[in-house]
């Protein structure tokens, strides 16, 4: 046995392993474990339009700089130790040059040390773009839509808007990270914009022609969400057909999670699996579908909460934000209301056919002192409510008892009509910080817990807030503890 080992290192020599696997339908390439390129065939370098001259002795990364190590197949391998089987992979060159391939990955091991990995990859880029080509014309031939006219894609970065910093600054880095693949997760409180946001990645991205598919997670029941996520089989239950789901229909483009909070342990499991191998399985198939979808995730409770509580897997989280944004709430960038106020009436006049010209000053310095909990989409209701009560001319502060303003607005309003003022009212000329509203708003949120013995059902119910949202408030405040020294 060791003279036919020797005689095999003889006869393979670099030269000859060289022209081997340069005859090979396959391309190959060879790392250390440093991750330096020790050899790159013909074949490979044909596909991707390099000149393997060039590659060897380059870091991986270099060659690759879109490639994030988690994304990496020959990173995972030499992380590990275990061979990945032809593994579905979408990644750009450092010329800019898209490629789709189907990657076997081994490691090679002397001593029992992880030495560098071996690569065999098969180019699928011109199967994947004649497959989609027959689906598009079969579509056209038969009537149905085309995966180009994404009808639930309304936004792309012009309609964010905002010159603040923070924004600024999250808008630069959102186009920047708009043209690779990598997972994103994204993290805002209810209507700061995250789906815009998505979707405006979405719209910059090599991806834009590919479809572009929300699924809200909260909306569904667990096994109902994870049938549409993957779809079904004919027989795997009763009444099942053969369904392919949303990543099979994403397939090309990017999938928007909402609130993946709200999925459970079970289903956060098997769409980590997506995310690692590139495939998924329709419920009661015995076979992988190989899938092209960027993932974009977004929560509207802090991460580190969600892991602390269990309610997100770590693994999940790290894998889902490769990429991590925070969209900061409408109380920290107060110098782009004017802008979004002037921005929301030129929309509901042209939907209206309305010619308001804007807001009084009274109004304004009312909407920079609030502390807006719903953000943006809050602002947005209020002067599309605004807006129903006179048909041209300046909205005045008068017209606030109209509309849906918090619990803050009656204080307001009652301040503007000269009312009687009670202990727990605020007149809103009185108010000279935000410091005053907290203040208020925490005094407000304790008398009406104590009128109701602590019951956050009917004290929220009376406050006109959503009951999370007295927990937050209750929280925010620590609150608990003033209502056991007031009852002492």
């Amino acid at each position: 046995m060791f003279e036919i080992e020797k005689q095999l290192h003889n006869i393979f020599s670099y030269e000859s392993i060289r022209r081997i696997f340069n005859s090979l339908d396959e391309g190959i390439i060879i790392v250390d474990n440093n991750f330096k390129i020790l050899f790159y065939n013909k074949i490979l370098g044909k596909f991707e339009g390099l000149d393997p001259e060039r590659v060897i002795g380059k870091n991986l990364f270099e060659v690759y700089p879109s490639l994030s190590p988690e994304e990496s197949t020959i990173w995972q391998v030499l992380k590990t130790g275990k061979p990945v089987i032809k593994r579905y992979q979408q990644y750009m060159n450092f010329l800019g040059k898209e490629i789709k391939a189907v990657n076997t990955t081994f490691p090679i091991i002397e001593n029992g040390n992880i030495i560098g990995a071996f690569e065999i990859s098969r180019d699928i880029t011109n199967l994947y773009n004649l497959t989609k080509k027959i689906v598009e014309l079969r579509q056209i031939v038969t009537g149905e839509k085309s995966l180009k006219e994404n009808f639930s894609l309304k936004y792309d970065f012009n309609c964010i808007i905002g010159q603040s910093k923070k924004i600024k600054d999250l808008i630069i880095f959102a186009k920047k990270v708009s043209k690779t693949s990598s997972s994103i997760l994204i993290y805002g409180e209810t209507g700061t914009g995250k789906e815009l946001f998505a979707q405006s990645i979405h719209a910059e991205s090599p991806r834009k022609n590919g479809p572009f598919i929300a699924q809200n997670c909260a909306a569904l029941p667990e096994s109902l969400l994870e049938s549409l996520l993957f779809g079904t089989t004919k027989g795997s239950f009763t009444g099942a057909e053969n369904k392919p789901g949303l990543f099979e229909q994403a397939d090309g483009g990017t999938l928007l999670l909402d609130e993946i909070n709200c999925m459970g342990l079970n289903l956060q499991s098997k769409l980590l699996r997506v995310l690692q191998e590139g495939v998924v399985r329709r419920i009661g198939a015995s076979y992988d579908i190989p899938v092209d979808v960027r993932i974009i995730a977004t929560t509207n409770e802090k991460p580190e909460i969600l892991l602390k509580t269990g309610r997100l897997r770590k693994d999940l989280f790290y894998r889902l934000s490769v990429i991590y944004m925070e969209i900061p709430p409408l109380r920290e960038r107060k110098e782009d209301i004017i802008l979004l106020v002037d921005y929301f009436i030129q929309k509901y006049n042209k939907k209206f056919c309305k010619n308001i010209s804007g807001i009084d000053k009274n109004l304004i310095d009312i909407f920079l002192k609030y502390h807006w909990p719903g953000n943006i989409r809050e602002l947005e209701h209020i002067i599309e409510g605004l807006m129903n009560c006179l048909d041209e001319g300046i909205i005045t502060s008068d017209y606030l008892k109209y509309v849906n303003f918090n619990f803050l607005n009656k204080d307001f309003t009652k301040g503007l009509d000269n009312q009687e003022s009670k202990s727990r009212q605020i007149n809103s000329q009185k108010i000279k910080s935000l410091k005053e509203i907290d203040e208020f708003e925490k005094n407000l949120i304790i008398e009406t817990l104590l009128e109701f013995d602590g019951n956050i059902t009917k004290a929220a119910e009376k406050l006109g807030l959503k009951r999370q949202s007295l927990q937050y408030r209750i929280k925010k405040y620590g609150i608990q503890k003033d209502i056991l020294d007031k009852k002492k």
